[in-house]
């Protein structure tokens, strides 16, 4: 507990607060790309403390929001094979498919069962060797290290019943997309998990080509608000840059053992974001030296054609376009125990976040 009161030390909290109310009053609209981060803001009453010039808007940061449901139609058709076992994290299983969802598929019998980790999936495998384990493989840099262990592992042990169906992305194609979209930011604050693994090199165009700061940040109040204080000094000084706050954790370098790991099982791909549509290199797809351990490549399902619900602004969310209270379905049909849309689904999520503590 020592160690999380150092980062929710009141005193600090205010004196930060009061340095951020000392620089100049530019108006700035700060933008937070990690599901961790829109929960601890909201969760810590962080807007209501800052200066009205100051804005936090919520992007793609939550990779259950902006998997594509046509990844969630296919698991479903996976889950329907027979002698098929489907493992996943937990927040996936509720996410809303076209017609169905994962959670609805295991309540009419499909086993799918809810993992901790790729360990979990190897070892029901192992226990299993008659039948077919689908790792669902979601999330940004902070989970493909663990996909990608999880391919060399089961290579090293000869297992032939497991593969994983890879929905990986890659936050950078988001920032850059948005910022060419025209999207209204002045500033990212940087996504802490993501960069404990992928480094912070990969931000370094963000001012280099478009002159917006990226503040890597923690994940406490005063975390949050040193990398506000952090980015407001940028905007003041017009020296926009890549900075850690994180220090703690995160290296520009990120963790190299993870990265080779990613390196030697995944490729590039063109993929989709919700709300961002196609973006090139943005996902990761197994390469064809691994293509035994592929779903993809392993198995041959029809898909139901996928529709989207048209009333939920899920996609306008992740923008930074759209606010979850402008949304008519949030907290009236939609919410927590009976979400429409995946930005209400995830712990991370906007929506949930909005919810579960106010604006």
């Amino acid at each position: 507990m020592k160690y999380i009161d150092e980062y929710r030390d009141k005193a600090k909290v205010l004196q930060l607060l009061q340095l951020i109310k000392e620089e100049d009053a530019k108006s700035i609209r700060i933008m937070e790309v990690c599901g961790g981060h829109t929960m601890s803001i909201h969760k810590f009453g962080i807007p209501s403390l800052l200066p009205s010039h100051i804005q936090l808007v919520s992007g793609p940061g939550c990779p259950v929001c902006v998997t594509d449901r046509k990844y969630i139609d296919q698991a479903i058709a996976y889950a329907r094979m027979p002698n098929t076992i489907i493992t996943t994290y937990g927040d996936l299983i509720r996410v809303p498919g076209s017609s169905s969802s994962l959670e609805k598929e295991r309540s009419n019998g499909r086993d799918i069962r809810i993992v901790y980790s790729v360990l979990d999936a190897h070892k029901i495998a192992i226990e299993n060797p008659s039948r077919n384990i689908i790792f669902l493989g979601i999330g940004f840099e902070t989970t493909t290290p663990s996909s990608a262990f999880g391919i060399l592992n089961a290579a090293e042990m000869g297992l032939h019943n497991f593969f994983v169906f890879s929905a990986h992305k890659l936050m950078p194609p988001a920032m850059k997309a948005l910022i060419d979209e025209q999207v209204n930011i002045d500033a990212y604050l940087g996504p802490g998990h993501v960069s404990a693994i992928a480094g912070t090199q990969m931000y370094d165009f963000i001012p280099s080509q478009y002159h917006l700061g990226v503040v890597v940040s923690g994940f406490e109040p005063t975390d949050i608000l040193t990398s506000i204080l952090m980015l407001v000094k940028q905007l003041n000084s017009g020296q926009a840059k890549v900075e850690i706050q994180y220090k703690r954790a995160v290296k520009r370098e990120g963790n190299i053992i993870a990265k080779a790991a990613i390196e030697k099982v995944f490729e590039t791909r063109d993929d989709w974001w919700r709300g961002l549509g196609i973006l090139k290199n943005s996902g990761l797809k197994i390469k064809e030296s691994f293509e035994q351990f592929d779903a993809e490549k392993a198995f041959e399902v029809e898909v139901e054609p996928t529709r989207q619900d048209s009333a939920c602004i899920c996609g306008a969310i992740l923008k930074g376009i759209a606010s979850p209270s402008d949304c008519k379905l949030f907290a009236r049909a939609c919410n927590p125990e009976n979400p429409i849309g995946a930005c209400m689904v995830s712990n991370e999520g906007a929506c949930h976040a909005f919810y579960r503590y106010g604006q």
